[in-house]
C-alpha cells in the first residue's frame, strides 16, 4: 500500500466516527460556547476593573522577551494573561465544534456556519485585544473589543437554539402561534439591547474604570450619556412587559412564555445594578455585575426574538 493513500484513510477512518445526528455531545458544546462567551465579558471586566488592563503590556507576547506572565509582573500580569488563555481555550471549543459538525456540515448548514462564525471571530477578538493593548487602552477600541464579545454571545445563542431544536428549520416541536405584535416588539427589543450596550460602552469610556492609571479617556460627558444609555434600557424594559402581557393575555405556554419572563427578569435585574453603581459612586464590583447583566441581556433578547421568529402568527 502506497502511503499517498494513508492520509485519506485516516481522515476517513476519523470522519466515520463523527455524529450523523446532532447528538448530546454537540449540545453541550452548544452551551459551553455560550457559557465560555460569557465568562470572557467577565474576565474581560476583571482585566479592566482592577487595572490589570497592561498588566501583559505587549502583544502577542506577554512582555518583549516572554509569552506568559512572569512572577514580576504580580497580580495584573497574571488576571490579563488569564483573559488571553480562555480566548485559545475558546476557540478550541469552537474547532471541536466544528470537527464534530463535519458529517452535518451540508444537512445542518445552519448550525455549521454559526460554528464556523464563532471560531473565525474569536482570531479577530484576540487581534483587537492586542490593538487594545498596543494603543494603551484606548477606549474606543476597548468598546469595540467589548462590541465582538456581545456578538460572540447572540451567535452562541442561536448556536444553542438551533443546536437543541428550539428554533429555525429543524425544531423538534412546533411552537404555539403568537399574536402578530409578538415578532416585531422583541425584533425592537433586540435592536434596542445592542442600542444600550453600545452607548455603555460610551459611558464606560468616559468613565473612571480605565484599565489602567495612564489610560486615555473619550473625554465626553460622562453623566449626560449614562442618561442618553439609559433610554434605549426603558425601551427594552417596556417591550419586555409587553411580551409577558401578550403572554398573559393569550395563555401562551412553550419555550417563548419563558423566553419573555426570563428575559423581564435580566432587564429588571440590569435596571437595579445601572441604577445603585450610578447612585453609589460607580464602584468596580457593580461595573463588574453590569458587564455581566449585558452580555445575559443580549442573550436573553436575542432568544426572544428568534424564538419569535420561528414561531406562527395568528
Amino acid at each position: 500500500m502506497s502511503t499517498a493513500s494513508r492520509p485519506p484513510r485516516i481522515v476517513s477512518r476519523i470522519t466515520s466516527r463523527l455524529p450523523l445526528t446532532v447528538d448530546k455531545t454537540v449540545k453541550r458544546m452548544a452551551v459551553l460556547s455560550l457559557i465560555g462567551q460569557t465568562v470572557l465579558v467577565v474576565t474581560g471586566g476583571a482585566v479592566r476593573l482592577t487595572a490589570s488592563g497592561l498588566g501583559c503590556p505587549t502583544w502577542p507576547r506577554c512582555t518583549d522577551t516572554s509569552l506568559v506572565n512572569t512572577p514580576e509582573m504580580g497580580i495584573h500580569g497574571f488576571i490579563e494573561f488569564g483573559n488571553r488563555l480562555l480566548t485559545f481555550a475558546l476557540a478550541v471549543v469552537a474547532v471541536m465544534m466544528l470537527v464534530y459538525l463535519w458529517n452535518l456540515r451540508k444537512e445542518r448548514r445552519d448550525l455549521f456556519l454559526l460554528a464556523f462564525g464563532l471560531l473565525a471571530s474569536i482570531p479577530a477578538q484576540a487581534v483587537l485585544g492586542g490593538i487594545t493593548v498596543l494603543t494603551g487602552l484606548n477606549p474606543w477600541v476597548v468598546g469595540l473589543h467589548f462590541l465582538v464579545s456581545m456578538a460572540l454571545v447572540v451567535f452562541s445563542t442561536l448556536l444553542v437554539n438551533r443546536a437543541y431544536g428550539r428554533t429555525g428549520r429543524f425544531r423538534e416541536q412546533p411552537l404555539p402561534a403568537l399574536p402578530g405584535a409578538a415578532r416585531p416588539v422583541m425584533d425592537a427589543v433586540a435592536l434596542f439591547s445592542a442600542a444600550a450596550v453600545c452607548l455603555g460602552i460610551v459611558v464606560t469610556g468616559a468613565g473612571p474604570h480605565a484599565g489602567d492609571a495612564n489610560a486615555p479617556r473619550n473625554d465626553l460627558d460622562w453623566d449626560l450619556f449614562a442618561h442618553i444609555h439609559a433610554v434605549p434600557a426603558y425601551l427594552v424594559t417596556a417591550g419586555a412587559l409587553f411580551g409577558v402581557f401578550l403572554v398573559l393575555r393569550g395563555r401562551i405556554a412553550g419555550p417563548f412564555r419563558t423566553a419573555v419572563f426570563l428575559l423581564l427578569g435580566v432587564t429588571v435585574l440590569q435596571a437595579a445594578i445601572g441604577f445603585t453603581q450610578y447612585y453609589n459612586g460607580i464602584p468596580a464590583l457593580l461595573v463588574g455585575a453590569h458587564m455581566l447583566g449585558a452580555a445575559l441581556l443580549m442573550s436573553a433578547a436575542t432568544n426572544t426574538a428568534d424564538l419569535a421568529r420561528s414561531s406562527r402568527v395568528e
